[in-house]
């Protein structure tokens, strides 16, 4: 494991361990495939919408601590191989978004927080929920 990856763990080990239900917004600000970063107290959270539903994560990248959250986000690229193995470019998969840290290039999907090819590198899930009056995270 590395030093970075090892200081991530450690802060999410050092997580307060009391939860508060903290209002962030309406819904509306977070169309789908979008994403909104809100400061809720010392912590920095960035909210995405993926086909109708809110994926939230601490705004700390798993590689080196980045602000992972407010980076692009793209779709996933895909090698296109045909049946002999052989390669015939890349495509972009529209299902699959992923958010890509600023600092370095550290790329994960949006729904499980996960880096593509490397699972041990996933970012920080943080509980959120949609009401009627608008958008809540847990901290």
């Amino acid at each position: 494991m590395n030093r970075d990856l090892i200081a991530v763990t450690a802060l999410w080990r050092n997580m307060p361990t009391t939860s508060q239900k903290v209002f962030v917004g309406a819904s509306d600000r977070v169309p789908e495939g979008t994403r909104l970063v809100v400061d809720v107290a010392d912590t920095t959270i960035g909210i995405f919408r993926v086909e109708g539903k809110l994926y939230a994560y601490l705004n700390r990248c798993a590689h080196q601590g980045g602000p992972v959250c407010q980076g692009k986000i793209v779709p996933r690229v895909t090698e296109v191989i045909d049946e002999r193995g052989e390669s015939h470019g890349f495509a972009f998969d529209e299902s699959n978004l992923h958010i890509v840290c600023p600092w370095h290039g550290f790329e994960y999907d949006i729904k499980t927080g996960m880096h593509p090819g490397r699972p041990s590198a996933q970012l920080i899930r943080v509980t959120v929920e949609e009401a009627s009056d608008g958008i809540y995270v847990t901290v």
